[in-house]
């Protein structure tokens, strides 16, 4: 193996041991010298590869933030009905529980009160996450027009705190709430179908 092939694997053994301990005992538990050791590299490895835990936890919420919104634009980008890709949505909310992302970005939105430099770029992550569904919307409005008094910027935002909020109900395991949060959710799939056979697409 090569130097900077080595250099990868003990940065990815690093972040995935963040990412496991996270999820295990959440932020207020983490350890430099825990996450070294679950990754079995020296301490020093977190410096060197991200200045700080600050760093690499940052680095952990980048990489998969960043992997679901790919994720999720390939799917809007599809030439599914807009229907479907909601149902899709919905299913992928059980997906990224059972990985873990959940847990991380609201152990990371906790850690944002805070701290301003976590703040700031969750906040810029989020921030991409409205502006893909702004643009969903606008799509939406363009082709069946107008959806209530709701410009595509409202929509974004409805959509994207229904989501947030419907995960930090199933993190808490409040059971009744989730379950009616969740089906809420996916039958709005079912007035979006509505909507497309009003215009003739289904």
């Amino acid at each position: 193996m090569t130097r900077n092939a080595k250099q990868r694997k003990t940065r990815d053994d690093l972040l995935s041991a963040a990412g496991t301990l996270l999820r295990e005992v959440g932020y207020g538990g983490l350890s430099t010298r825990k996450v070294a050791e679950t990754a079995g590299v020296p301490l020093s490895q977190i410096h060197y590869h991200f200045g700080s835990m600050q760093g690499l936890l940052l680095a952990l919420l980048e990489v998969e933030n960043d992997r679901l919104l790919d994720r999720q634009t390939a799917m809007y980008e599809s030439d599914r009905p807009l229907s479907e890709k909601w149902v899709m949505a919905c299913r992928y909310l059980h997906d990224d529980l059972e990985s873990g992302y959940v847990r991380v970005l609201h152990e990371m939105m906790y850690a944002a009160l805070s701290d301003v430099e976590i703040r700031h770029r969750i906040q810029q992550q989020l921030d991409g996450w409205k502006d893909l569904l702004t643009s969903v919307a606008q799509q939406a409005i363009d082709r069946y027009g107008p959806i209530g008094p709701f410009t595509a910027g409202e929509l974004g935002i409805l959509v994207g705190q229904s989501f947030l909020g419907l995960e930090t109900l199933l993190l808490l395991d409040a059971v009744k709430a989730s379950e009616d949060g969740y089906n809420a959710i996916c039958k709005i799939g079912g007035l979006i179908a509505e909507m497309e056979r009003r215009a003739g697409d289904g």
